[in-house]
């Protein structure tokens, strides 16, 4: 989680919002890092946990994350849930709430849901102080 606050600072550096995501392999490797990039790249999908699950596909040279966690520093959308549930990842770790668009939790529960072929196994509020403050600061500077 640390390494993904990291990415998440990144992101703000460049005007972001400070997201971040990693992907882990299944040996706890990092096969994927990165922070939003949505203003940097001019992109609405690129979410750090895309732009990380894209990464860690490419190393892999598959699609399918099977072994694999990704760990976000805040609650994943719509399609962040979506793109977890299609790559088939193992496990989501994240810090943060999103109670505006989380969809593990706040508002949907995407990646739980029995009528979709896989769920991964959710491991919430980890490091979530932090992610709140770099957020909190981030958006503070931009009010």
């Amino acid at each position: 989680m640390r390494r993904a606050l990291d990415a998440a600072a990144d992101a703000a550096a460049h005007g972001d919002v400070p997201v971040g995501a990693v992907v882990l392999g299944c040996d706890g490797t990092i096969i994927g890092c990165a922070g939003n990039r949505r203003e940097a790249d001019l992109d609405p999908t690129a979410h750090a946990e895309i732009v990380a699950i894209r990464q860690a596909c490419a190393g892999l040279g598959s699609w399918r994350l099977e072994a694999c966690t990704l760990v976000a520093t805040l609650e994943p959308c719509t399609m962040c849930a979506g793109a977890i549930v299609a790559a088939r990842i193992a496990t989501l770790v994240f810090g943060a709430f999103d109670p505006k668009a989380g969809a593990v939790a706040s508002l949907w529960d995407v990646v739980r849901d029995p009528r979709l072929n896989h769920r991964p196994v959710v491991v919430s509020g980890v490091l979530a102080q932090h992610s709140e403050e770099l957020l909190a600061s981030f958006f503070r500077g931009h009010r």
